[in-house]
């Protein structure tokens, strides 16, 4: 089961009625059903979310932290909905995954800009078919290929190797590429699912390459990863231009078994319609430059003979 903003909301309504039989009024449906959706909603989580007594139901750790990211998302939730409803005149609200690319655009396009920014592309290419954003920034990869709602358009802004993340003092970092395959056995860092294909593509490479990988640690923030990989427990696969820093080296795959796409999303009635074309080229040009900031990225486009500019124009129907 796939977890949506409903789900999260059930969750809430659980906890803020202390019970699943006033939960359940509150919500307009029988306790025997609350309970069997709550109990969906813990599979997919993988634990208890609520420790039930007599005196009702108290949130176990799990339901605590869930509770916490659940409250926040449905708060951003909510935000983007009011201001999507009543947007000034010629405002244009884009949407974007982490990254440098939407900041970029924002800079450029000038004042009349709202932004909202999450991991999902799933969610940003349904905020744009229900016409509350204009346009998104999203991501997907090679053999995962996001699949817009219709009637959204789609066209690519940049593809970007994934590298890998090692510890300085780790053996294999003394190479200038690593192949998948020579990291069995290592315990990997992986960001959570985000509904475009991470990180089923890269647990997929890493049977095509001839094992299961250890993924005890999952972390979606670049700074906690960051941190993780440096301290020499652990290692990550990583975007080509994620920033090399002291402690922590970036190193292409061979072969280059793992690609991703930047994709820019509208909808052909929205406010970036009839400027699409330039918007995609500032978003190439903003990939370009930090691109350009990467020595080990910039590396890896020279050993096959492309320019650092040849990967981030380059298009794909």
């Amino acid at each position: 089961m796939s977890l949506e903003l409903r789900h999260l909301r059930t969750v809430c309504a659980i906890a803020d009625a202390g019970s699943l039989t006033k939960a359940a009024a509150a919500l307009g449906t029988s306790q025997p059903a609350l309970t069997a959706q709550l109990q969906r909603i813990e599979r997919a989580l993988g634990g208890q979310l609520f420790a039930r007594g007599r005196q009702g139901v108290v949130p176990t750790a799990l339901g605590e932290y869930v509770l916490e990211r659940s409250r926040l998302l449905l708060m951003g939730m909510d935000e983007l909905v009011r201001g999507a409803a009543a947007h000034p005149q010629g405002e244009v609200r884009l949407g974007g995954v982490a990254g440098p690319i939407l900041p970029g655009l924002i800079e450029r396009l000038g004042d009349q800009v709202s932004s909202f920014t999450d991991d999902s592309p799933r969610l940003l290419c349904d905020l744009v078919a229900a016409g509350r954003l204009d346009a998104a920034v999203v991501a997907d990869y090679r053999e995962h290929e996001l699949r817009p709602p219709t009637p959204l358009r789609c066209e690519v802004i940049a593809e970007e190797p994934v590298f890998i993340a090692l510890p300085e003092r780790h053996r294999l970092a003394v190479r200038e590429e690593i192949d998948l395959a020579e990291l069995a056995g290592e315990s990997f860092v992986l960001a959570p699912p985000d509904g475009g294909g991470w990180p089923e593509c890269f647990l997929l490479a890493c049977v095509r390459a001839g094992f299961a990988p250890r993924t005890p640690h999952k972390a979606s923030d670049g700074w906690v990863i960051r941190e993780m990989v440096t301290a020499g427990g652990a290692v990550a696969p990583c975007r080509a231009t994620f920033a090399e820093s002291p402690g922590l080296v970036i190193r292409p795959l061979a072969g280059t078994p793992l690609t991703m796409r930047h994709l820019l999303v509208w909808h052909p009635d929205g406010a970036v319609a009839e400027r699409s074309g330039e918007v995609r080229r500032l978003a190439a040009e903003i990939f370009a430059a930090h691109a350009r900031e990467r020595p080990r990225y910039v590396g890896w486009l020279g050993l096959r003979g492309e320019s650092d500019d040849a990967r981030p124009d380059r298009r794909r129907p």
